[in-house]
């Protein structure tokens, strides 16, 4: 009888006990079962980030840039060269063109066949010397440059707009000519001093002749051109 309330009460301690210890043991495993997904979730991200980062160059890698640098080493070169070749071949061109001018019995020139870069080059020194210029050939392997003095270029010209004619300066037309106005023997003197020549028309022979040298020809195209570069890159500014 006596005994009773202090068993009752210790069995009840007991039971409290049980119930905190089960709480926390479950606690205990809830937290470890939430505790994985977190550590999966930072391994994933982890992974991630490490795959996204770039990876050491490997052997085969090095190899590729080194072949690509030396490619790219060799265009240039290879620029360079064909650069220097251009300058060289307009240097001859200018030569050439110089001793054209200067060849009074000469005015057409025909070149071989030759590159279209190599004809532009041509054409464009033609151009700045003053002559005309003109390509030929069906074929793009057997085109040509023909060179003509402007003279020789508006003769030639005139002939091919016009039907077959007498010509326009023979002799005995200055003679029949001047026979009306001043008398036989001064005709005679005029015809002789007029006196056509067939490279150049009714002009003397003597009036078509460049005086000057390849050197001062050579000087005069290199002029010619610098001043057409410079109008050429100062036109957009002035009209801007």
């Amino acid at each position: 009888m006596f005994y009773t309330p202090v068993l009752q009460h210790s069995e009840e301690k007991k039971n409290h006990t049980v119930c905190a210890c089960a709480y926390r043991t479950a606690a205990a495993n809830n937290n470890r079962l939430n505790a994985v997904p977190y550590h999966s979730k930072m391994a994933d991200l982890l992974g991630s980030i490490l795959n996204s980062m770039e990876k050491p160059p490997t052997v085969g890698s090095q190899e590729s840039r080194r072949k690509a640098r030396e490619q790219a080493a060799r265009l240039k070169k290879m620029e360079e060269l064909e650069k220097r070749k251009k300058a060289e071949f307009r240097k001859k061109m200018e030569k050439e063109v110089s001793e054209f001018i200067q060849d009074s019995a000469q005015q057409k020139r025909k070149y071989n066949p030759m590159g279209k870069i190599e004809r532009s080059i041509l054409h464009d020194v033609s151009e700045v010397a003053g002559l005309t210029s003109f390509s030929f050939g069906e074929e793009e392997e057997s085109r040509y440059v023909m060179l003509f003095k402007k003279e020789q270029a508006a003769l030639e010209e005139t002939a091919s707009s016009k039907t077959k004619k007498t010509e326009m300066c023979p002799n005995t037309n200055y003679r029949d000519k001047y026979v009306h106005l001043i008398g036989t023997s001064a005709a005679k003197d005029a015809a002789h001093t007029l006196e056509a020549n067939r490279a150049y028309g009714c002009v003397p022979a003597a009036n078509k002749r460049d005086t000057r040298s390849v050197e001062e020809a050579i000087d005069q195209i290199r002029a010619k051109k610098r001043q057409k570069q410079e109008e050429d890159s100062g036109a957009p500014s002035s009209s801007s």
